[in-house]
């Protein structure tokens, strides 16, 4: 009896991984179009000048909306080659930054813009800030782009998954353009 209840749940666990494996590289394309516009929000819109840790982590998020979408597009199962070394890069870059900000343990880099690295201009609950937001992003793509691999699922090729990408960008781009003109 115990045995038909395991065959009842086990269907539908499969059928989530498969989900989440399909579309995994979709949420990365949406967490690298979200930190990549969030970052042009706050610096052209706001006026906050990045600092140079912002810059490297900046480096290396903004080629994954490029690396991300084309990937997505044409259902590259290799795509996690590409992206997985800049969210791994990036993400060090987000820790480093995040300590530098929250403690002294480390000494700071010397800056070659006018604003030092270890200002804050963001602190929510005591604790989050852009680093730490940059850092979530760029796991959430590593997550994402290995989620194919780790399900063992082929990525979503159909129609409705580029339909599903191409929406993440216009998405993104008319809200940020929309809290631009506000």
């Amino acid at each position: 009896m115990q045995t038909d209840t395991l065959r009842v749940t086990q269907p539908a666990a499969t059928a989530s991984s498969e989900t989440l494996a399909s579309y995994g590289p979709h949420l990365a394309l949406l967490a690298a179009c979200l930190a990549t516009g969030g970052s042009l929000f706050m610096s052209e819109v706001w006026g906050w000048i990045p600092c140079t840790m912002c810059w490297y982590q900046r480096i290396c998020m903004y080629p994954l909306v490029i690396v991300l979408l084309v990937g997505v597009l044409r259902g590259d199962r290799g795509v996690h080659l590409t992206a997985l070394p800049l969210a791994g890069i990036g993400s060090l870059f987000a820790i480093y930054h995040y300590l530098l900000i929250r403690t002294d343990w480390l000494p700071a880099p010397r800056c070659m813009t006018t604003m030092p690295c270890n200002i804050d201009y963001i602190n929510l609950l005591g604790f989050i800030n852009i680093p730490l937001l940059a850092l979530m992003a760029f796991l959430i793509i590593m997550f994402g782009v290995t989620a194919p691999l780790v399900f063992e699922a082929a990525p979503a090729v159909s129609r409705r998954a580029r339909q599903a990408a191409a929406l993440i960008i216009v998405l993104c781009a008319v809200g940020f353009g929309i809290a631009a003109a506000l």
